[in-house]
């Protein structure tokens, strides 16, 4: 047992986040989302929602300054009436942190066969069970400078 580190996060998460390098892509995908179809990797978090997994890997994944948007969103298919409030709250959490300047530029928003496709190249998928609709989300991981 460590300090400090999130009881939500598990020590697999924890360690493939250290295996990952600038650029590399994690996925934290909603419950209705074909993780294991599209996952090289697949990290299973059921039992948790996307909004309070982003914010414990925010305290220790840096996102990319060198790419406009390191924050992607699949976008809603034209003509289905589906609000989401979840990305305004993705957009607190990231603005709270320190990693706020990764969204200055604000989401890249794909399309969904887009977004498969990338989530396919992804370092790894984090499968949880949020229930909110089109809440799947990629973070662009950036390094990590001492200051």
């Amino acid at each position: 047992m460590l300090k400090r580190i999130p009881k939500i996060l598990p020590p697999e998460l924890m360690k493939t986040m250290m295996e990952m390098g600038h650029g590399d892509e994690i996925v934290l995908a909603d419950g209705n989302f074909p993780s294991r179809e599209f996952g090289r990797k697949v990290i299973r978090m059921d039992g948790h929602n996307i909004p309070e997994v982003l914010e414990a890997i925010l305290e220790f994944f840096p996102l990319d300054p060198y790419v406009r948007q390191p924050v992607a969103l699949m976008e809603v298919v034209p003509g289905d009436d589906v609000k989401t409030p979840i990305w305004d709250e993705y957009g607190k959490i990231i603005k709270s942190s320190e990693e706020a300047k990764g969204l200055e530029n604000g989401f890249l928003h794909i399309e969904r066969f887009a977004f498969y496709e990338r989530a396919k190249k992804a370092f790894v998928i984090v499968a949880t069970g949020e229930p909110a609709l089109y809440a799947n989300i990629i973070l662009r991981k950036g390094v990590v400078v001492d200051s």
